[in-house]
């Protein structure tokens, strides 16, 4: 499981540190999200370095090349066509988190 973390992530280790709860306790259930369902800049920046750099350590490729060699231009490729098998993961400011799949979001 790919998982790109977005959000307060020191919010969520602050957290874990004075609760018992266990971090996987912390997820919040996917019908019971409350984040907006698009992509920030940065989510997009974050999921397009990682993904074009999984490709250009060649990782299998989701889409047709048409003759496109440049990691990330085929990484924008793949997100423009919902195909990129990364989760954003975004903390909230409670310690709990949300687990969004690429193609979830808009």
């Amino acid at each position: 499981e790919n998982v790109v973390i977005s959000g307060d992530p020191s919010a969520a280790a602050n957290r874990t540190k004075s609760t018992t709860k266990s971090n996987k306790d912390k997820k919040v259930p996917n019908e019971e999200r409350t984040t907006t369902p698009y992509m920030t800049k940065y989510e997009r920046a974050r999921v397009l370095g990682t993904r074009a750099l999984q490709i250009s350590m060649n990782a299998p490729v989701l889409v047709d090349l048409e003759g496109e060699s440049d990691p990330l231009q085929i990484a924008i490729k793949e997100l423009r066509e919902k195909k990129i098998p990364l989760i954003v993961r975004r903390y909230l400011p409670d310690g709990y988190y949300e687990d969004w799949s690429c193609e979830e979001l808009l």
